[in-house]
């Protein structure tokens, strides 16, 4: 009998081959019924249990471990990156250094986002950025509902652009991904971002994850040899990845992602984003810590 898992996954080079069809199961089919984009899913994923697979961001992974919610984390990066292109600012307004957000309102779409939480950090250890000097402008709150965000973020009015602010002065500098205004006028807050985050790659040996593959773990309790199953089907989509897989792309395997998760953890913690220490073995369980 096939096990169906309702499940939210958007495609990525590594994703394609799954979500096509290109690569099956005999034991496990996965309907694809979640929202395009995956992430617009992750709330009612972690509020109401509406996915029994798929990815999710790993911050939000973290808050949803720390809150008891009943997912586990497969060693599968689904989408990553480096981050340190993933704050700017308007250079007509003036230069500024990382420090200089310090007493500064900087936007980002929630305070929780992932992509805010590496280049955050990165401020923080790399540039001596003082995260609790800076005033955060976000447009949501974070998928948890248990959350909280830290006295120093302010909600923008319903509607605003972080993009349009930034680049009217009306925000310093602004954290954000693929939503960087395309415009010659943009600097990046890290030096020579390009280049930075190679050294900083070549010395901690991290590619930033923001989504890993989860399941409920009432799946891998049941049915451990689907959970087995998903991850071949996860590692066959990466070796049909057309083109192959990024050149910059988080590795398989949980002790390849070890560093990086401990990275998140910590950087979580110390940016209030969670409320307990983690450890890396608690986010899996037996099925799932011993793939690969």
């Amino acid at each position: 009998m096939t096990t169906v898992l309702r499940t939210n996954l958007s495609e990525y080079k590594v994703s394609k081959a799954l979500l096509d069809g290109r690569v099956s199961s005999d034991i496990v089919k996965l309907d694809f019924c979640g929202p395009t984009p995956a992430h617009n899913g992750f709330k009612a994923m972690v509020r109401e249990n509406k996915f029994d697979a798929g990815e999710l961001a790993i911050v939000t992974f973290l808050q949803a471990k720390a809150y008891g919610k009943p997912y586990v984390l497969l060693p599968a990066p689904i989408s990553g990156r480096f981050q340190h292109h993933c704050a700017g600012f308007n250079i007509d307004f003036g230069h500024l250094d990382p420090k200089d957000i310090e007493g500064r309102e900087v936007g980002v779409r929630t305070y929780t986002q992932t992509t805010a939480l590496w280049i955050r950090g990165i401020l923080r250890h790399e540039y001596g950025v003082d995260l609790d000097k800076v005033i955060w402008r976000t447009l949501g709150d974070g998928h948890l509902a248990e959350y909280s965000d830290p006295s120093n973020c302010v909600r923008l009015p319903a509607g605003a652009s972080i993009p349009d602010m930034m680049m009217k002065g009306e925000l310093a500098a602004a954290l954000l991904g693929e939503d960087m205004p395309k415009d010659e006028r943009v600097r990046t807050l890290v030096p020579d971002a390009h280049n930075a985050a190679i050294k900083w790659f070549e010395r901690e040996g991290v590619v930033p994850v923001n989504h890993f593959f989860v399941v409920h773990a009432d799946v891998s309790k049941k049915n451990p040899d689907v959970v087995r199953e998903i991850y071949r089907m996860l590692i066959q989509g990466r070796q049909q990845a057309e083109g192959g897989v990024p050149a910059i792309f988080p590795p398989i395997g949980l002790e390849a992602n070890r560093k990086g998760i401990q990275m998140a953890i910590d950087w979580a913690l110390d940016q209030k984003i969670i409320p307990r220490r983690l450890s890396v073995d608690e986010l899996f369980d037996d099925i799932t810590g011993s793939l690969g």
